[in-house]
């Protein structure tokens, strides 16, 4: 006789330390939603920002510049 690979796990499955009570459902599902936008920059380049707020300023710089023109 076949096991049926969709039977639900029992409840005894999940860890005593796994604790999910607290938890809010979709907390974080509009962010994820909204997606991301990475930019990898070349260590030389990185190496002059402190941060990404750093690098955005000198981006709004340029394109500030840029529209001016």
């Amino acid at each position: 006789m076949k096991k049926n690979p969709k039977a639900p796990a029992s409840s005894d499955d999940i860890r005593p330390e796994y604790d999910f009570r607290g938890g809010v459902r979709g907390k974080y599902a509009k962010r994820y939603r909204e997606g991301t936008n990475i930019v990898v920059l070349d260590p030389d380049v990185a190496a002059k920002f402190k941060d990404s707020q750093s690098v955005n300023r000198a981006l709004r710089s340029l394109l500030e510049d840029q529209a001016h023109r």
